[in-house]
């Protein structure tokens, strides 16, 4: 286990080196109003006694840069600094952007990305007269009595240093990991526990029961995880393999694998040592493998992520499959002993109780829906019937379970249980039948023309397929990967545009028969412009947004070509009175949170900012799980039928989604919906904006989330309007947020103004 945490702390410090320039430094004892630290000055705020800097700093590999907190002692190699707190976890700015303790008392982050405010402390009406980096990393703003009025502890991002304090209001978010957003987060439940938790809905790890409330974590300089009362007085402890011994920094940080773990500085060896983690089995933290694997140890005693399903080939290989719920020729069950399988959220399980190993095998094979099963086999007779691909889970030979994935039979070309039957006596009479002769010749004239016509048809399609095969084959790919198309291979790929799937989109499908989704883009538009463009769709990837493949690019005619998702758009399937049976709540609640999330990649995660800037139910696609993907993103410069003066914004992007919110709950059109529905929620009916045609009903709780951040979203003073990071993170619900002002009125000036 050493290694694998060394090995992850490495991982995450190479994707936050810090760039090495000199740096204009001012001690913060006090820094006075007016204070300002730039990129382009490469100044930064230093504590009294060395340790610590705030300003801005950028990764090795990109252009961009984070702002926040850094430690920095003179005792640490350059890869060893530690980013201790960010204003945004997911903020990225510009190279031009600065910071500023305004007049007003504010610190105001501005990003030269996006030519906004990007970070704000919001102290406007606080009194501020200066502020301070103080010795603990502790930013703080002061009034002139010296009191803290705000301070960078109360918003911790996936670090606790000693003596931050972290309270029920408080939660730690695991960093990004493969640049998606990070599903693990540390928080103090109503009942004064720590509690792991995936996507805000499995908790995986608790502190131990407590009779107290109202308690806080604290880390201690001699390395103590405590929880304290409202008296200080430590009610819980737990301690470092070096508790007490003279360590100069420590710190608690929720990992990027989902484990809290607590770190000290190692003098000697120069680097970091985990001292202390919540989940000692690696493999035990929910989802350790993504949403497809299984955790195991290897020989050295290390957790390690395994294909959970082989299906034997030949004697020598074999293929990882996904399990199976659509078998027309049956289904065999692949028996996996001491594996326990995890459901994923949304839960999906059904547990039955007072049934056998076999009974349990029986219910997933015979159930339609059942792709898997976990047999608990430790006397409590308990079945878990998953019900989703997506699986997820650990194996190991000191587990009593047993899981069962279910595979698809392979049809039998010949049945096996059929014989040759005995052949027929032959006829010795050498009588001439004439009518038989005419029988006969008919059959194979019959025969033959079958045969002519099967052959002409396989020739045809033959044809048609080397054609495309010959004019793929001279096709290429730039340097991004994406593949460039002529306007005639496009027309070879649609059947000359024979399946349209939506306005100027088409079907088409490549040589190697996968299917493709094809838009027609306004010819017009300046060819730099438009490769321009491309080349940043191209760069994007993330699983809720779809994947850009190829483009074609000639004088006359520009088209993309986008991956195909089965089910097709948001819109048809709201509409379509037996297709909006499947969008039940909680897939329209987690088609919301998949939107925000691509949206919320666009605008904080790639390289360059992008806005969407044509948002709405109509590019939104669902695939064969109804999972949601976001389309035609970053077209609002080259469609012609998008109105480039206003799709250039966030805040455009913010308030379509708000709409789509609403759109989506509903069932509606949007038109005077938002109204309606404001009022509806504002006289404590929310339940009547929900459609009807919902089947199962709805979960109050996200129904007020939605509406709350969707009415945020479509205020009419944008300057109200939240980042869709805060959008994100109260859909997911670990952000709260204030009862919003009507949507469609300016209430007087924007320092009065409520804020989510």
């Amino acid at each position: 286990m050493p290694e694998l945490v060394e090995h992850l702390h490495k991982s995450r410090l190479l994707l936050c080196i810090f760039v090495a320039f000199p740096l204009n430094t001012l001690a913060t004892s006090d820094i006075p109003l007016g204070s300002k630290i730039s990129v382009a000055d490469k100044n930064v705020w230093i504590s009294p006694n060395g340790d610590f800097a705030f300003g801005f700093f950028n990764r090795s590999d990109q252009p961009n840069y984070s702002f926040g907190i850094r430690l920095i002692t003179k005792s640490f190699p350059l890869d060893q600094q530690l980013l201790v707190w960010s204003a945004a976890a997911d903020l990225i700015v510009g190279n031009n952007s600065y910071a500023q303790l305004t007049q007003d008392g504010e610190l105001v982050l501005f990003d030269s990305l996006k030519r906004v405010t990007a970070w704000t402390s919001k102290t406007r009406q606080l009194s501020v007269v200066s502020a301070a980096l103080n010795d603990n990393g502790n930013l703080v703003l002061l009034n002139q009595q010296k009191h803290i009025v705000w301070q960078s502890f109360d918003t911790p991002s996936d670090i606790l240093l000693p003596g931050q304090s972290f309270s029920t209001l408080q939660t730690l978010r695991a960093a990004s990991k493969n640049c998606v957003s990070s599903y693990y987060t540390l928080f103090m439940s109503a009942s004064s526990q720590l509690q792991l938790q995936w996507e805000s809905h499995v908790t995986y790890w608790t502190s131990g029961s407590l009779s107290s409330s109202n308690l806080s974590a604290f880390i201690t300089s001699d390395g103590t995880l405590q929880l304290r009362d409202q008296n200080l007085k430590p009610v819980w402890s737990l301690y470092g393999q070096d508790h007490d011994d003279s360590i100069n920094y420590r710190f608690l940080r929720l990992d990027v694998d989902g484990n809290l773990r607590l770190y000290s500085w190692v003098e000697d060896s120069k680097s970091w040592r985990s001292v202390w983690q919540a989940v000692e089995n690696q493999c035990n933290v929910f989802a350790t493998c993504g949403q497809r694997g299984i955790c195991v140890f290897n020989e050295s005693g290390l957790p390690d992520c395994e294909c959970p399903f082989k299906q034997q080939t030949n004697e020598s290989t074999s293929r990882c499959f996904i399990p199976n719920n659509h078998c027309s020729s049956g289904s065999n069950m692949l028996h996996y002993k001491h594996t326990f399988l995890h459901g994923m959220y949304p839960p999906t399980d059904d547990v039955v109780a007072k049934v056998s190993l076999e009974e349990c095998k029986s219910l997933c094979q015979n159930d339609l829906t059942c792709t898997a099963a976990t047999f608990s086999n430790d006397g409590t007779a308990r079945c878990l019937i998953k019900r989703t691909p997506y699986v997820t889970g650990y194996s190991d030979p000191s587990l009593s379970s047993v899981s069962y994935a279910k595979m698809c039979a392979d049809p039998f070309a010949v049945n096996p249980n059929l014989s040759l039957s005995s052949p027929p006596p032959l006829n010795r009479s050498h009588k001439f039948c004439f009518p038989c002769l005419i029988g006969a010749a008919a059959g194979m004239f019959v025969v033959f023309i079958i045969v002519q016509l099967a052959l002409g048809f396989w020739f045809y399609r033959r044809r048609i397929s080397v054609r495309k095969k010959a004019a793929f084959a001279h096709t290429s790919l730039n340097s991004n990967g994406l593949i460039v198309l002529s306007f005639s291979e496009i027309e070879e790929l649609t059947e000359n545009f024979k399946y349209q799937i939506g306005p100027k989109m088409f079907k088409g499908v490549l040589p190697n028969r996968k299917p493709v989704a094809i838009k027609d883009v306004d010819a017009s538009v300046e060819e730099r412009k438009y490769r321009g463009v491309v080349t940043k769709i191209g760069n994007i990837h993330h699983k809720s947004l779809v994947k850009l493949q190829g483009y074609c690019c000639e004088v006359d005619h520009k088209f993309l070509v986008y991956e195909y998702v089965k089910n097709g758009s948001l819109e048809k399937h709201i509409e379509d009175l037996k297709l909006c049976k499947k969008l039940t709540w909680g897939k329209r609640f987690d088609t919301c949170i998949s939107v925000a999330r691509a949206v919320c990649y666009l605008h904080t995660s790639c390289r360059e900012f992008m806005s969407h800037g044509n948002l709405k139910c109509e590019n939104v696609v669902l695939d064969e799980n109804l999972e949601a993907k976001v389309t035609e993103f970053g077209l609002g410069n080259i469609v012609s039928e998008v109105s480039c003066s206003s799709c250039s914004s966030a805040e455009r992007d913010v308030e379509d989604f708000g709409k789509m919110v609403l759109e989506l709950v509903s069932g509606c059109r949007v038109g005077d919906l938002c109204e309606w529905a404001y009022e509806e929620w504002l006289q404590g009916h929310p339940e009547n904006v929900v459609d009807r045609k919902i089947i199962g009903g709805f979960i109050p709780q996200e129904l007020e989330r939605a509406l709350r951040i969707a009415f945020w979203c479509v205020q009419i003073d944008e300057r109200r309007r939240p980042p869709m990071r805060e959008v994100v993170k109260v859909l997911e619900g670990t952000l709260s947020v204030d009862p919003p002002p009507p949507p469609f009125s300016r209430q007087g000036p924007w320092d009065d103004e409520e804020e989510p």
